[in-house]
């Protein structure tokens, strides 16, 4: 099972979010350094002896990784962030601890470069007209170019609903 850890000795992970209308998928294969992932994204129960966080499965089409995290908020645009490979037989008994009435959140997610800033666009299966885009950046201030090939809706990073674990509860739903 899980070894514990000191998520207070996690690196930081400071990202911005935005909402943005559904991507020209062609638009972001032209971008630089693009690459695009499946996926596969459940959460987890915290018990007396685990806490909780998430698994993923990650398809690249050429292979398939596992890999569990746990987050702790600093602030809106800071956690703490703790990583782990998983094997797929460690992945599968940590989905048994999956929070009831959740959906699995199913992704496609593009990657790319712009402006000096790596960009990570998730299409969502549940949604058909709009999709999220992040970049990590190294302080809360940094200024967050948007680039040519998205449509930007709204910035959604203090907006919990836009939260993947959100819409894990919400089914996919904006409440």
């Amino acid at each position: 099972m899980m070894e514990q850890f000191d998520i207070n000795s996690a690196p930081l992970e400071i990202e911005r979010k935005f909402l943005i209308a559904y991507p020209d998928i062609e638009a972001l294969q032209a971008m630089p350094d693009y690459r695009c992932v499946h996926m596969e994204q459940s959460y987890l129960e915290s018990s007396e002896d685990f806490v909780g966080g998430r698994v993923r499965r990650i398809d690249d089409g050429n292979n398939v990784r596992y890999v569990y995290t746990y987050k702790m908020k600093i602030s809106d645009l800071t956690r703490r962030e703790f990583e782990r490979e998983l094997s797929a037989e460690e992945y599968e008994e940590l989905l048994g601890r999956k929070i009831p009435d959740t959906i699995t959140i199913e992704k496609d997610r593009h990657s790319f470069s712009y402006a000096g800033l790596t960009y990570e666009l998730d299409v969502y299966s549940f949604w058909d007209d709009k999709a999220t885009l992040e970049a990590e950046v190294e302080s809360e201030d940094t200024p967050i170019p948007v680039p040519p090939c998205v449509t930007l809706i709204k910035e959604v990073t203090h907006d919990r609903r836009y939260n993947n674990s959100r819409l894990a509860f919400n089914k996919g739903n904006i409440e």
